[in-house]
């Protein structure tokens, strides 16, 4: 599984990247917000290996929170990379998390390719979501550990998703622990 790739870029469009990596280049798709960040010369990006019958792709991203909200993405029945790059070259994941913890439909529907039913069941697959995305923002994985952990924890003490989400919004906190304590004190009074 290849995930990450660095070396020369060759040649660009917006979609996708032609990267030399010591004589071999690899074609790699990636989102419009990718592209927007890719320097003139050479890159490193987080990737993503899809491997089908007829084709093994790479998606590339400069951000790792966009690799997650893409892999995420992909696992909802009926969302295929096409769809997901679309999402991902629409929002950055943190305007993407401010659609899902609005509930926000016609901001789903706003993505091509996405019609009212597709756009209903992303919303109710990613209820949640929106907390690892805007909980990773400064993009270090202990940080997106901690709240994602922190929402699980919670989860199974039978709170919410809606809930829990806008508590941990407001929470400060690196490890899970203090978290997951500050959460209660809000989730208890609410």
């Amino acid at each position: 599984m290849i995930v990450g790739i660095t070396g020369d870029i060759v040649y660009k469009e917006p979609s996708f990247v032609h990267v030399d990596v010591q004589g071999i280049v690899y074609e790699v798709f990636i989102s419009l917000q990718t592209f927007s960040a890719l320097a003139k010369e050479s890159t490193s990006l987080f990737t993503t290996q899809i491997i089908r019958e007829d084709a093994s792709l790479l998606f590339g991203f400069m951000d790792m929170n966009e690799k997650k909200m893409f892999t995420r993405l992909i696992k909802i029945n009926g969302v295929g990379p096409k769809v997901a790059m679309a999402i991902c070259s629409t929002y950055t994941p943190s305007q993407f998390a401010t659609v899902i913890s609005n509930k926000d439909l016609n901001g789903v529907k706003k993505v091509p390719g996405i019609g009212p039913k597709g756009a209903g069941r992303i919303l109710v697959e990613l209820a949640g979501f929106d907390v690892e995305l805007i909980g990773s923002g400064d993009g270090t994985p202990s940080s997106s550990l901690a709240f994602s952990q922190a929402t699980e924890a919670l989860e199974s003490l039978g709170f919410k998703k809606d809930k829990i989400s806008k508590a941990l919004t407001v929470c400060e906190g690196e490890d899970t622990a203090t978290l997951v304590k500050s959460a209660l004190k809000l989730l208890q009074t609410v």
